[in-house]
């Protein structure tokens, strides 16, 4: 198929003469997938089929695609989930303090859709990380006996 193709010649006969003539030395004959129906064969075609097909193989989220803003929005509303397995305190304030970084270089010079989407207050992240992880040590800590409960009061001790 490197040769040029002939003055005079369409390019449709010559494909066709090309594409003849590889039959004949069998050049098609054992391909992969031979025999096979063509997937998605007979189905409606969706827009943007071809990215789709491409997020799903590279195993990307379509998040990826998002314009910026709506990317920073949804991590700061995600921001306590992603800081609900950080171990210190500095961590956290790293993560906050990033995604700040961002968000501030975002509205030096935004672009794309105008979505409203302002800093988060690194001190309330920290905050709401410190109650998520005292509050799972006081629901397993354990809790006092019925009996202790169950004190009579003081006034009882006197009744009989």
């Amino acid at each position: 198929m490197t040769e040029r193709k002939p003055r005079g010649v369409t390019f449709e006969s010559w494909v066709d003469k090309q594409i003849r003539t590889a039959q004949e030395r069998g050049e098609f004959d054992d391909l992969p997938g031979a025999g096979k129906p063509l997937p998605g064969a007979g189905q409606t075609v969706e827009d943007q089929w071809w990215l789709k097909d491409y997020i799903r193989r590279e195993g990307m989220s379509g998040e990826a695609l998002l314009p910026t803003p709506l990317q920073l929005r949804k991590e700061a509303e995600r921001l306590p989930e992603t800081i609900r397995d950080l171990t210190t305190e500095q961590a956290v304030r790293d993560v906050a303090t990033d995604l700040n970084r961002r968000i501030v270089e975002y509205l030096r010079t935004p672009t794309g859709p105008q979505v409203v989407v302002g800093p988060v207050n690194v001190d309330e992240v920290v905050a709401r990380w410190r109650c998520d992880q005292i509050e799972p040590a006081l629901r397993h800590a354990p809790g006092p006996d019925e009996s202790e409960q169950r004190k009579t009061r003081w006034w009882h001790r006197f009744r009989r």
